[in-house]
């Protein structure tokens, strides 16, 4: 196998644990996890299907909180080693541009990108139904709400980390506003953050698997390799006792990021350890952020767990991309450049 790259910066003090011996799958879990457990700061019960970047040495995140009324807000976290975290009591305080207060009614399952010199966060958000929400900041401290990208119903906004043909470029998966039984991923473009258009189709869900047969959304910003754009994303399957979300991997092509190169028929992680299984909503893995070393390969992704926890687990871009080539399978039209 040709040696993958990950196209990015070096971050030598990623979180990492060596592949246990007799593992199985391309994805192993952090040893100690739940890296973050139940009532983790004053006021908050749960924290889960969160965002982290590195930043000046450390790490900083955006973390979905349940607060102990049951409303989900956006908090801040602190580490100095992306695995001990210290977690805001208050909630971020967005303003819009012109600095006045402009708070969300809700704010959940947040997604952190750098894009050029600035942080994004991307969340599901109330606007008149569940609908995407966006804000940027340079410094965490200050935080501009910008105007809703889309129109309601729409969840799993994820930002890609660069521009392409000088556009951002964001996925989402339109829905409606409860746990339907479909949703597949789009992407949309714009050139100033104001304005989305050229929208395509990207995955749909499905497969000869069941794992990912009810819907599937997005997960941590898309990776750029030298395969293309390596995609962690959550897919849902229907049980007798609910639903239950696993994390797949998929690669998209690096200049029409619509088009899907390879994608897994089977997923890269579900719900086996208690902290997955057991919790407020039972049988949930939700990747929301990766964390990534080029020099190395290596790869840290964080996920939540049950509705209740964070957990972290890890591969590298060779056993990854590898694993996803090796089980490829075409969904519909994933091939194609998703203009209907």
């Amino acid at each position: 196998m040709s040696k993958v790259q990950i196209i990015g910066e070096n971050l030598s003090n990623l979180p990492w644990q060596d592949k246990p011996e007799g593992a199985v799958g391309p994805v192993w879990r952090h040893a100690e996890n739940p890296v973050i457990g139940r009532n983790p700061a004053k006021g908050i019960a749960r924290i889960f299907n969160s965002a982290v970047v590195p930043y000046e040495g450390k790490f900083v995140g955006v973390f979905r909180a349940e607060t102990i009324n049951g409303r989900p807000h956006l908090h801040l976290g602190y580490s100095d080693d992306g695995l001990q975290w210290k977690i805001d009591e208050e909630r971020i305080p967005f303003v819009n541009e012109a600095g006045q207060p402009f708070q969300p009614n809700y704010a959940y399952d947040p997604r952190l990108v750098k894009v050029e010199d600035t942080y994004y966060i991307i969340w599901c958000t109330d606007f008149y139904g569940a609908s995407i929400g966006v804000a940027k900041t340079k410094d965490f401290k200050s935080f501009i709400r910008l105007e809703n990208p889309f129109l309601p119903f729409n969840r799993n906004g994820v930002l890609f980390p660069r521009k392409i043909n000088g556009n951002f470029m964001m996925l989402s998966r339109p829905s409606d506003s409860g746990h339907t039984p479909f949703g597949d991923v789009f992407l949309s473009e714009s050139p100033d953050f104001v304005y989305w258009g050229k929208h395509r189709h990207v995955m749909s869900k499905g497969g000869q698997g069941w794992w990912q047969s009810v819907k599937i959304g997005g997960g941590p910003a898309p990776i750029e390799t030298s395969e293309g754009w390596l995609m962690f994303y959550h897919g849902v399957t229907g049980t007798c006792n609910g639903l239950v979300y696993s994390m797949g991997a998929v690669i998209l092509d690096l200049d029409e990021p619509s088009r899907v190169k390879y994608r897994s028929s089977t997923y890269v992680l579900t719900p086996e350890e208690w902290y997955e299984e057991r919790g407020f909503v039972p049988n949930v893995v939700f990747p929301c952020a990766t964390l990534t070393d080029a020099a190395t390969g290596r790869i840290a992704i964080y996920y939540g767990a049950a509705d209740t926890y964070v957990g972290v687990a890890y591969t590298t871009v060779q056993e990854i991309v590898d694993y996803v080539k090796a089980t490829h399978e075409t969904v519909g039209d994933d091939a194609e450049i998703g203009v209907m």
